[in-house]
């Protein structure tokens, strides 16, 4: 009995294992970029949410006679994974282990890079008010020879009030009080008080913006959870003046005090940043920079600060 269609075996060409390359040569990386996928990461209590990322994976391709990887391991391993439970430095480690299993004969190094966005609810300044925040987060992961490791970058939106704007609002205001004031005679406080609360009494006021830090720490070997809050709190912390969200007019005027009180400029904000997670031991190294947006200048004003010595965690971009 002749074989019918149905159950003729197709064997189906695989070039990328079968050919060989025109110029043969080793890869740093090869994978996907790009990739869309839900990821799960853990709340503050036992449950995890998931959370939509854009996934970078790759693999080097060290056998310079082979064509190429194989792409669809990668994406089958991310998506088993991802699926299965919360982001951790201990499950990143595993996927790569089955990035480099799955890939045995061919490379010797593996990375992923994920981002997505972190929301936290945050309570306003002086009101019962609280609104959804949405942080920038992306972690990237290497495992080869020597070892594994896992970066975790944060971006946070702060304000900033320039301090020499600030002492040259003063001196105008200084100014403005000489001319509507007579020197030496009599000053009536209320007449002051008025004053003070008037357009005209505040002739000038310093200039403010809305400013970026984005932080970039290689975590400790010992680290298994991701200090993702932990992290956003303390620079926050340092800064004094992160944007809100929820904003009624006893926190706005809260808010005017928390910038009046902490004038800086980009180089202030990097050295606050850094002597903040200087001393936090989960933190094997960082690089951060502090993007201010002038509204003064069509540029930014632009500081970075690393641990340690200068460039100890290299230019970043």
């Amino acid at each position: 009995m002749s074989p019918t269609r149905e159950n003729v075996v197709r064997i189906m060409p695989d070039i990328a294992n079968d050919a060989r390359p025109a110029t043969a040569g080793q890869l740093a990386w090869v994978g996907m970029g790009e990739i869309e996928a839900p990821v799960r990461v853990a709340t503050a209590g036992a449950e995890s949410v998931a959370v939509p990322a854009r996934i970078k994976a790759f693999v080097n391709l060290h056998r310079a006679d082979v064509r190429g990887i194989h792409m669809s391991r990668l994406y089958l391993h991310l998506d088993r994974h991802l699926a299965a439970e919360p982001l951790s430095a201990n499950s990143l480690r595993r996927l790569l282990r089955d990035f480099l299993d799955s890939h045995a004969d061919l490379s010797d190094r593996a990375m992923v890079e994920i981002r997505f966005d972190h929301l936290l609810r945050r309570k306003a300044l002086v009101s019962d008010n609280t609104g959804w925040k949405a942080y920038p987060v992306t972690l990237i992961a290497t495992l080869d020879r020597t070892g594994f490791e896992l970066e975790l970058g944060v971006q946070v939106a702060y304000s900033s009030t320039c301090p020499c704007s600030a002492a040259l609002a003063r001196q105008l205001i200084q100014e403005q009080f000489r001319n509507d004031f007579a020197a030496g005679g009599p000053v009536d406080a209320d007449a002051v008080l008025r004053w003070l609360g008037s357009e005209q009494g505040i002739v000038a006021t310093p200039h403010s913006q809305r400013s970026h830090a984005d932080v970039k720490v290689r975590l400790a070997s010992n680290v298994s959870e991701l200090p993702i809050v932990d992290l956003v709190d303390r620079i926050e912390g340092s800064l004094k003046t992160p944007v809100q969200t929820a904003v009624k007019r006893e926190d706005e005027q809260a808010f005017a005090r928390l910038n009046g009180q902490n004038l800086m400029f980009c180089e202030d904000a990097a050295r606050r940043m850094q002597s903040a997670l200087q001393t936090d031991e989960r933190i094997a190294d960082f690089w951060l920079r502090a993007s201010h947006f002038e509204s003064l200048h069509a540029h930014d004003a632009v500081a970075v600060a690393v641990k340690g010595v200068e460039g100890g965690y290299g230019p970043r971009g």
